[in-house]
């Protein structure tokens, strides 16, 4: 990565950061790491932030967006064992009002999570940095960490679920809108890494939360959440959108080649195109008609330099009502309704009739999560073939798989290895192919839709609002599947609990044929590392 030339000229003369005779004081070694977002550079003198090239690089952001999901379903898990046990201890409530109190906290926890998506999505796509969000969403978390872990009283054991649900949804929106913004036409293969950070987090807080409570207590817990929050602070300090890092990548220099070549192309266009329009005569059919804007491009020089957009009078609406999208949310809240459905029944299942503790119990999900380290490759698959037939494929291999758990009845090895290698299918047809390429699908639609109709999203776009839209419906099939599947559990019981989740499996693949057409069928985005950043992008950390 390249910086600006007046940068190292004045460093090396020794005038960085002087004018005129006076003298800045130093900064801070953490000031000078530190810049503070909205701050956008000032002048061709400002440094760029140390370490810049890495901070701003795919790898850094990618790694910053999955240990915030992680962190995120961490600290869910890890807290949700142990709330009956802080509510008697910690809160001193009666053993009959226990059940009812916890399912109310969960329940806080998911209203903010699928009300808030939406609104922290709009307000990512109208800041002027994703970033912004992101540190805002520290202090949700921080908040509701120090809440959780310190509170006496039911009230702000309820504040601080509020708060944690508000964080995911700043978690989930922003940063996959980031993730967008920074990985181009390579987002299968970024929600593939995703997926892991899902099911990492998934498989081991529940396992983590119960092992720690029983060994060391209840604030041992929130021991795990503090270490695992302060590394996701430190790495939201100081990440650098792309964007944003352009301001110091291109010289003076490099630039005036790039502007002569982008000259010299144009040039050749619009020769071809004043040579096209000669040979159409006098035919109007062949004649050049007015563009999308209003404005003729019967002048090739006035066509190139004008972009032709054509926004919708409401660039939302137009996102909900997109066949793709409404089928990717769609199916995105069967996946989660039926996951969540199998968070909650196999737990107590296999307690019941295996005879397993809550740590045998949780260790059941490997089965589930392991295949789901495979998911990049499946997305990096679906950026090519589009995820329409892996999600086909998905649910519909689910089927038999979730039929067949009915089988599994009696406390024999024979059972036990029947219900580990159902699960291990589930996490290779559900959690992989279903579930990655659905995520991905949601920035295919977009693309398409602005491909068809350049502009159509307006200047601000809408990534932000339609992944908060995503929250929202995981958040809605993972509520519907958890109160359920319980309801089915402890009535009919495990065998129609099977049918149940195998009838949402069927429902998915039927779905999953309203998905697009391949990536690659329409133009690409370009890469946010070729984008000229706007003069009025926001700063650094």
């Amino acid at each position: 990565m390249r910086f600006t030339k007046s940068y190292h000229h004045k460093r090396m003369t020794g005038l960085d950061s002087v004018s005129a005779g006076a003298t800045t004081p130093k900064r801070s070694r953490l000031l000078s790491f530190i810049h503070f977002p909205g701050t956008r550079r000032k002048n061709v003198e400002q440094p760029p932030p140390p370490f810049l090239e890495f901070r701003s690089s795919t790898f850094f952001i990618l790694l910053t967006v999955c240990l915030a999901i992680f962190t995120d379903i961490l600290f869910y898990g890890l807290i949700v064992p142990v709330f009956p046990f802080s509510l008697l201890e910690q809160i001193g409530l009666a053993e009959n009002k226990v059940q009812e109190w916890t399912a109310i906290l969960l329940a806080c926890y998911n209203v903010t999570l699928f009300l808030g998506a939406p609104i922290v999505g709009f307000y990512a796509d109208h800041s002027s940095s994703r970033r912004w969000p992101l540190l805002l969403g520290l202090v949700a978390l921080c908040a509701s960490t120090l809440l959780l872990c310190l509170s006496k009283t039911i009230a702000l054991l309820v504040v601080g679920r509020l708060l944690q649900g508000l964080s995911a949804a700043i978690v989930w929106s922003v940063g996959l809108a980031l993730l967008v913004d920074t990985v181009g036409r390579d987002i299968g293969y970024a929600m593939g890494y995703v997926t892991i950070a899902m099911s990492v987090g998934l498989l081991i807080s529940p396992v983590i939360g119960g092992a720690v409570y029983e060994a060391a207590g209840y604030y041992a817990v929130f021991y795990i959440a503090f270490a695992v929050v302060a590394c996701d602070i430190a790495l939201r300090l100081v990440l650098v959108e792309k964007r944003v890092a352009q301001q110091w990548v291109v010289g003076p220099e490099s630039s005036e080649a790039e502007s002569a070549t982008t000259t010299t192309d144009n040039r050749e266009d619009v020769e071809k195109q004043v040579q096209a329009t000669s040979h159409a005569g006098a035919d109007p059919a062949l004649q050049p008609s007015p563009t999308r804007a209003g404005t003729s491009s019967s002048d090739p020089i006035a066509a190139l330099s004008t972009p032709v957009l054509n926004p919708a009078k409401h660039p939302h609406w137009e996102l909900i009502k997109n066949r793709r999208m409404l089928a990717a949310l769609v199916g995105i809240a069967i996946e989660a309704c039926i996951v969540f459905a199998f968070d909650t029944v196999i737990p107590l299942y296999v307690k019941q009739t295996f005879e397993w503790n809550s740590t045998a119990a949780g260790l059941i999900f490997i089965c589930v999560m392991v295949p789901g380290f495979v998911s990049p490759i499946v997305g990096k698959l679906a950026d090519k073939h589009g995820a329409k037939w892996f999600s086909v494929a998905g649910f519909a291999l689910s089927i038999p798989p979730l039929v067949c758990l009915r089988f599994v009845t009696r406390n024999t090895i024979e059972h036990k290895v029947l219900l580990c290698a159902l699960l291990t299918l589930l996490g290779v047809t559900l959690v992989t192919l279903a579930n990655t390429p659905l995520m991905a699908e949601i920035t295919y639609a977009i693309d398409e839709r602005e491909a068809q109709q350049p502009g159509v999203w307006g200047e601000k776009g809408v990534y932000g609002i339609a992944y908060g839209l995503f929250t929202t419906a995981y958040a809605l099939g993972g509520t519907i599947g958890s109160i359920t599947a319980g309801y089915i559990q402890a009535g009919p019981g495990w065998g129609t609990t099977a049918w149940y989740c195998g009838v949402w499996a069927a429902a998915g693949a039927v779905v999953s044929f309203w998905l697009g057409a391949r990536p690659d069928e329409v133009p690409k985005r370009q890469r946010p590392d070729d984008e000229e950043l706007p003069a009025s992008s926001s700063g650094v950390m």
